[in-house]
């Protein structure tokens, strides 16, 4: 009998087989797909020799993750590239805010009025950023605070809404570069918490950057099931399970899906029915015939580049997916150009470009039009780029990954208590209504992003059952 099962070969489940593995434990890994990687892989979605990230491509808490950066991932092939900036939120007028590497280079972008309130929100938090961040992402109670006064007051500046944070800048620079923050976990501005968010994601740049893989995201998911490998796991693709009578005998079983999924698979019936999907997202992967031509300058030096021309234009588009059942006219876009820093995603002298936009959620539309208007507003001549795309709407995103239900790449609307109690109320998030059963998918804390930081925590619940039993 094994000791544990793991369900779904994306980065928690990854993390959770590895983590488990290292402590002695046989595991043995099943993905229903024909290659682990989950929301971290890399195909050529265009024309040959583009190599595109068809969720992830960015990766602020990939590299800032307490999990990844105690496994030796490097011996593994994964390699962290960085653009000379690592984010850049251009305006129409062709200036920009950056979020660069250093603070004081971030803060002369937001002009001279907020350059000192900017620096003194995160000199507290950036000088203790990786107790912080072990602290913060390994809640709730995986493990003791090692500086609770620092969490503490992380908590005091972060979990009121966005806004509230927003209100001590005047600049519109930075309120339009931290809603943009903000938007990147599809989290209405006003919400609880949203401005822990965003300064998670600043401090992220500051401390390690926001990098890509090289070759692409599929990298960090190799690297996980190389690792795993070495360690004695078993990895099995084109397996789908769909009950678990589909798995062989295990003292413990942990799933990677979503609380859906999990249900079904395990017969917890009405379980998960208070947990809320959120907004899907409508993605574009271009192959391009050059750089992408942003008016900005820093633009064309940042590996991410935010689109939405204010704080009010951005909140529009995300009240539209969210709350009002359509898409935005005017999209909030999250763009990620590869190849800035990875020249070998593409042939020579072109370049893999990778955006999206929020809609509802299963929504059928179409929104090329409207991203590529965006884009143009930004940087003129986008369209004259384009050799191929390839579009993926939310019923595609699902298909893709089926984790990702309505097309919500979250795994779960991160709003209200669900961004901080997920996937139900309780001191217990990995555990489900089976002692051997525990989920460890991006549904449970931290929440979404690739860090391994669920399947970590997770992969600690199962072992000290283990060790009891």
């Amino acid at each position: 009998m094994l000791d544990a099962v793991v369900v779904g070969a994306g980065p928690n489940g990854l993390t959770a087989a590895v983590e488990l593995a290292r402590r002695g434990f046989s595991v043995a890994l099943f993905e229903a797909r024909s290659t682990v990687g989950g929301g971290a892989r890399t195909e050529e979605l265009t024309l040959p020799g583009f190599r595109h990230d068809p969720c992830s491509a960015a990766h602020p808490l990939g590299i800032n993750s307490p999990a990844f950066r105690a496994l030796p991932l490097e011996r593994y092939g994964l390699e962290w590239l960085h653009a000379d900036l690592p984010m850049a939120h251009p305006f129409p007028d062709g200036s920009a805010a950056v979020l660069a590497r250093s603070v004081a280079e971030t803060a002369a972008s937001f002009g001279p009025r907020d350059a000192g309130t900017y620096r003194r929100l995160v000199a507290p938090f950036l000088s203790k950023w990786d107790t912080l961040a072990r602290d913060f992402m390994s809640l709730p109670l995986t493990a003791l605070p090692r500086d609770p006064v620092t969490l503490a007051r992380f908590g005091l500046a972060g979990l009121p809404p966005s806004t509230v944070l927003m209100s001590r800048f005047r600049d519109e620079r930075f309120k339009a570069l931290f809603a943009g923050l903000v938007a990147h976990v599809m989290a209405p501005l006003g919400g609880v918490a949203t401005g822990a968010v965003g300064l998670v994601f600043a401090l992220a740049a500051h401390a390690r950057g926001w990098p890509v893989a090289r070759g692409g995201s599929q990298a960090i998911s190799d690297a996980l099931a190389g690792y795993l490998k070495d360690l004695g796991g078993a990895i099995h693709t084109d397996y789908e399970v769909k009950r678990l009578d589909d798995l062989p005998p295990a003292r413990a079983y942990v799933f990677d899906t979503s609380p859906t999924a999990l249900a079904r698979i395990a017969g917890f019936g009405s379980h998960y029915d208070h947990y809320r999907y959120g907004p899907g997202v409508f993605k574009i992967d271009y192959a391009l015939d050059g750089p992408v031509p942003w008016t900005a300058p820093e633009a064309r030096a940042a590996g991410t580049v935010q689109i939405g021309a204010s704080r009010a234009e951005i909140g529009r588009a995300l009240r539209a997916a969210s709350r009002e059942g359509r898409a935005p006219d005017k999209p909030f876009m999250i763009t990620v150009q590869p190849s800035v820093a990875d020249p070998t995603r593409a042939p020579e002298g072109k370049h893999v470009f990778w955006a999206y936009g929020h809609v509802p959620g299963g929504w059928s539309g179409d929104l090329t039009d409207a991203m590529e208007r965006q884009l143009e507003r930004f940087a003129p001549g986008f369209r004259d780029r384009v050799l191929a795309r390839a579009v993926a709407g939310p019923t595609e995103m699902a298909a893709r990954n089926a984790n990702y239900v309505g097309g919500d790449i979250a795994c779960g609307a991160a709003s209200g208590l669900q961004l901080l109690l997920r996937p139900r109320l309780s001191l217990h998030p990995y555990s489900t209504p089976h002692p051997a059963v525990f989920i460890c998918s991006s549904a449970t804390p931290p929440g979404p992003g690739v860090h391994g930081m669920s399947g970590h925590n997770a992969a600690k619940a199962v072992w000290r059952r283990l060790r009891q039993s």
